[in-house]
């Protein structure tokens, strides 16, 4: 059945709202950006429209071919929908959020860390959890409501070895913190990596049988898989969407 969303749907961020499934996807140097859609089966997408739909959103003056809006990532919680994304050609990273995820959204809450392809966490004691990629997963507590930083961003897991390792993406369960990466490079040798560790901060033990998906090596008509984000369905069962 897959792919799910066939066409140019790079670096998929999803989350689960009871039985609803919300997937959003880079857009680079399109506009509208960042494209959202709602799925019950995790199989039909339809979409709903866009996060950024006002040139107060999303500056793409400076923005060349493959530029601009890069991995978005998509949670919800309290009631809020976040998300969190890279403006390349703006320089920044930024918070944007929605009561309904079909808009409107709010205006950008820009974030001042480092690095690429950002990701909130949501821990039980109320923690907020800010991680991009820049040499490793760089993390930081921070307040969402303002963007301010409120711990130094640090280097709290570097990946296996794979260049590029990019589209950090925090998870918990069962008592252990989930990191999930994309190495390798956008391209034939990309892969996901997960490390797990009894706090967010680490230190991060690399799963033993890494990289957990790749096409790397494979006479597979299907290549350069990778950037993916997981998602817990009502039943249980987890589910990874991918490029």
């Amino acid at each position: 059945q897959n792919p799910v969303l066939p066409g140019f749907y790079p670096d998929p961020s999803v989350c689960r709202v009871g039985a609803d499934h919300y997937l959003v996807t880079s857009s680079f140097e399109y506009f509208p950006g960042v494209p959202l859609f709602h799925s019950r089966d995790l199989v039909h997408w339809r979409q709903l429209g866009h996060c950024l739909t006002r040139a107060s959103q999303l500056s793409l003056v400076a923005a060349a071919a493959s530029a601009g809006i890069w991995a978005p990532t998509l949670r919800h919680h309290d009631g809020v929908f976040y998300l969190v994304t890279t403006n390349v050609s703006a320089g920044s990273s930024f918070i944007v959020t929605a009561r309904d995820p079909a808009g409107p959204w709010s205006e950008p809450i820009p974030v001042a860390q480092p690095g690429i392809d950002p990701s909130l966490f949501f821990d039980d004691d109320g923690t907020v959890l800010f991680t991009t990629s820049s040499d490793g997963a760089l993390q930081s507590r921070i307040d969402v409501t303002t963007g301010q930083l409120r711990s130094e961003p640090r280097v709290v897991w570097g990946g296996t070895g794979g260049q590029y390792p990019e589209g950090p993406h925090l998870y918990a369960r069962d008592g252990w913190y989930f990191l999930l990466l994309s190495e390798g490079g956008t391209e034939y040798g990309h892969m996901i990596t997960m490390a797990r560790s009894r706090s967010p901060w680490g230190p991060f033990e690399p799963c033993g049988r890494n990289p957990l998906l790749t096409h790397r090596s494979q006479r597979s008509p299907i290549q350069a898989v990778g950037h993916a984000d997981l998602v817990e369905s009502v039943d249980g069962r987890w589910f990874a969407v991918c490029l």
